[in-house]
């Protein structure tokens, strides 16, 4: 069995968690993030606690894969929901003489030692703030997008 798959995922108060037809939506003060899980092997369901639990169909004779993406699932869908209620957050530092960091409306300048600048198209759903012209903080719902744009 599934170590991590068997655990609940607390869903806060002020966020709600929907699923319906493999389609699982989580809603949050902080935006919303919808989720595709495949209905054939998992079900869904919320209990009195406000708890969110996946569970497979199947419960004899789980086979090697179907226990990882058991672990996966619940994971992504932990990111989801700790995403819409709190958020996720990257800080990076820049360290080196003469390395700057700056916005510009929509971009990113970035000052890193090469012979030009460089400008980081930032995406929509991520927000970024410059502080001290050297931290960089990334935020954001989606857990994956704040780390790819941090990387």
């Amino acid at each position: 069995m599934s170590k991590i798959g068997k655990k609940n995922i607390t869903v806060p108060k002020d966020s709600s968690v929907k699923s319906e037809n493999g389609v699982i939506t989580v809603t949050g003060p902080k935006g919303s993030k919808q989720l595709t899980v495949n209905d054939k092997i998992f079900s869904t369901k919320v209990n009195d606690n406000n708890e969110f639990n996946i569970v497979p169909l199947a419960t004899k004779n789980i086979d090697k894969k179907t226990l990882i993406m058991w672990g996966t699932y619940r994971s992504l869908i932990n990111n989801a929901v700790l995403g819409v209620s709190t958020g996720h957050q990257k800080i990076l530092d820049i360290t080196g003489v003469g390395y700057r960091a700056n916005l510009k409306g929509e971009v990113l300048n970035l000052q890193l030692g090469f012979s030009h600048d460089i400008n980081f198209k930032i995406p929509k759903d991520v927000k970024i703030t410059v502080e001290k012209q050297t931290i960089i903080t990334i935020t954001g719902v989606d857990k994956e997008l704040v780390s790819k744009v941090a990387s």
